[in-house]
């Protein structure tokens, strides 16, 4: 079974995938970034140019798609799980791990970054705080396990899931590290 990501922007989505992907051997896929290669520019103009709508109409044919995957971690838009139907795509056809952050590491982590759009607000804290009021539920009713994000290191997320997926009975290879 393939792993999906959800998460508030900066909750590490695709850190964190990355990372789980080279531990379990299993392909990784940004959602975000296999959509730009796709439209042949930023997820920011297009959504400038076409709007929300034409956007997650494009982020839910990507969802269904990869849904097709036997294997595999994804990393999704965070506002992924803004429409009904992807969420019963993720949740039925992958395992799904909501990677919880609070606002206040969210903004600690994001600052100074000034490439993300939600972000370039005069109050980036009560930006995150709005995000996590609206999504936090349908994150919850999306995802199979809830892992904290707080402080630890992206190698301790990775323990963590790596723990949660074996307690879920998904299969996951030996860490390299591991006698055999």
């Amino acid at each position: 079974m393939a792993v999906a990501l959800v998460g508030l922007p900066g909750s590490g989505k695709s850190a964190v995938g990355r990372r789980l992907s080279q531990r379990l051997q299993w392909p990784f896929v940004d959602t975000d970034q296999l959509i730009e290669q796709r439209i042949g520019c930023s997820i920011r103009d297009y959504f400038d140019r076409e709007g929300e709508a034409s956007f997650r109409d494009i982020e839910q044919a990507v969802i269904a798609e990869l849904a097709q995957a036997p294997t595999g971690v994804l990393a999704t838009g965070g506002g992924a799980v803004l429409r009904e139907a992807n969420r019963h795509q993720l949740h039925r056809s992958f395992h799904v791990i909501y990677l919880r952050s609070s606002p206040e590491d969210l903004f600690r982590r994001l600052r100074h970054d000034v490439k993300r759009p939600l972000l370039q607000v005069q109050d980036p804290l009560g930006r995150l705080r709005e995000l996590h009021t609206a999504r936090d539920p349908l994150y919850r009713e999306t995802a199979h396990d809830i892992v904290d994000t707080g402080r630890p290191t992206v190698a301790m997320l990775v323990n963590l899931i790596v723990m949660q997926l074996e307690l879920a009975g998904i299969a996951v290879p030996p860490a390299d590290d591991t006698p055999i």
